[in-house]
């Protein structure tokens, strides 16, 4: 059969739409997941609006941790301002020096938008604001999933009617890897009076929608997985390289002042610099930086352990260790997801707080873990308080394996992302049976010929 240019053509065209689409944020686990933008105009003013802007996680796992959200966009006709802000506030003014008297809070065309640290004084918050721009996943606290604020916009140029829409609004975690939608006008609002007696409703209301691209967050991997079992020797550790490679000189260069002048990509734990490479990646603005590792062979910031730890008549266990090797970064409301077939036979988490994911598909083969709240839910930087554990039971069910590796998970995800596993033909192996086989079929040849001999 011969396949003509064109045909060729077309199908590759297929497999390159095929590519876009896995990477503009499509999540088999989460396909729903996204986190949805609000403005919702509520007052006319002289020159402008006030509004209302909601910032909704409705991703199932994947939330956004210290130092928190960064919210942008572009005004529409380049003359726009905001006067005044509750509940958030912009990173720059901008320059302003066309006003006199009492300035716009901000003058610049793309403002970024962040939210207030906890503990600001009562007249400065809304609703949902104030939690320094954390925002949990949609499963593991739906109340802390929400982030909101109030807007006072001027100079729109426009009659209340006719408001041009902000465009090209960004979501920034500080990183990159979420992509947003333009805005779309939707039905208005409905608001209900704190009596729960009245209804009222937006002037006007637009969102937008934005969805996670790993690739785009992240150029390589950022955890991976290493196993082990009761029943072998053998630790299976996280693939060489998983998410980096060491560098050759493991040594950073520190200066008088703590900086690191040859950006090494990690430090030897056991180098005496080290307190002072500690204070040089103490960071508290929002600017992305980098990772700062100790050195290992996978050079992944967070690595995962699955240990499969006993094996009962009816259940059989497994211990989860989460290890955090960047000394630059907490994770703040971590979670963990995890695939496997038996978690439709979950029993019970000992130190972890568990929810399966169902959403989606008749399969309960994959569930979330998350630490509990004020005991385990911030894995601290590297060091002693640098992991959290907990222990998982299972009931088995006639699947139930410990042959081929059918104990360990088949996708593990951290904060999200993707984790590196070991190659499967590195699992542990059962212990070879081969000899006791052999032994048990000659002992009963033996008892055979015996009986057989008194029956004679």
């Amino acid at each position: 059969m011969m396949i003509s240019k064109a045909h060729c053509l077309a199908v590759a065209f297929v497999f390159l739409a095929t590519l876009q689409h896995a990477d503009a944020g499509y999540d088999p686990i989460d396909p729903e997941g996204n986190i949805t933008i609000k403005w919702d105009v509520v007052e006319w003013t002289g020159d402008g609006y006030r509004a209302i802007v909601t910032m909704s996680n409705w991703q199932l796992y994947r939330h956004i941790q210290a130092p928190g959200w960064i919210m942008g966009w572009t005004w529409a006709t380049k003359k726009e301002v905001i006067w005044n802000m509750v509940g958030a506030e912009t990173r720059e003014q901008g320059d302003c020096s066309k006003f006199t008297g009492n300035l716009p809070h901000c003058c610049k065309r793309t403002p970024e938008v962040i939210d207030l640290l906890p503990g600001v004084p009562y007249n400065q918050q809304t609703a949902n604001c104030c939690r320094g721009g954390v925002l949990s996943s949609y499963m593991q606290d739906p109340k802390t999933s929400v982030a909101s604020f109030q807007v006072i916009v001027g100079n729109t140029g426009n009659k209340n009617t006719t408001i041009k829409l902000p465009q090209n609004f960004t979501i920034m975690t500080p990183g990159p890897g979420y992509t947003c939608s333009s805005a779309k006008v939707v039905p208005k609002t409905k608001f209900l009076s704190p009596s729960g007696r009245r209804i009222t409703e937006a002037f006007m209301t637009w969102t937008v929608k934005c969805s996670y691209t790993e690739q785009l967050a992240h150029k390589a991997a950022t955890c991976c997985v290493s196993f082990s079992a009761f029943y072998n020797e053998t630790i299976v550790p996280c693939e060489k390289c998983a998410c980096d490679c060491p560098t050759n000189n493991t040594t950073p260069i520190i200066t008088t002042n703590g900086a690191d002048t040859n950006n090494q990509r990690c430090i030897n734990r056991f180098d005496p610099h080290l307190p002072l490479t500690l204070n040089s990646t103490k960071n508290n603005n929002l600017q992305q930086q980098p990772d700062m590792l100790y050195c290992t062979n996978d050079m992944c910031p967070v690595k995962i352990h699955w240990h499969i730890k006993l094996n009962y008549q009816e259940y059989w266990r497994v211990k989860i260790t989460i290890t955090n090797r960047d000394i630059s970064r907490n994770y703040t409301l971590w979670n963990l997801v995890a695939r496997h077939p038996n978690f439709k036979n979950f029993t019970e988490s000992f130190s972890f707080s568990y929810k399966p994911l169902t959403a989606y598909g008749p399969t309960n083969d994959t569930a979330i873990f998350w630490g509990v709240k004020y005991y385990n839910d911030m894995l601290m930087q590297a060091g002693p308080s640098g992991n959290v554990q907990s222990e998982i039971l299972f009931r088995k069910d006639s699947a139930f394996t410990l042959a081929n590796g059918w104990g360990f998970p088949s996708h593990v995800l951290f904060n999200g992302d993707h984790c590196v596993l070991p190659h499967a033909d590195h699992y542990p192996t059962l212990p070879s049976s081969s000899s006791t086989l052999r032994a048990a079929t000659t002992t009963i040849a033996l008892l055979v010929l015996f009986a057989v001999a008194l029956l004679i």
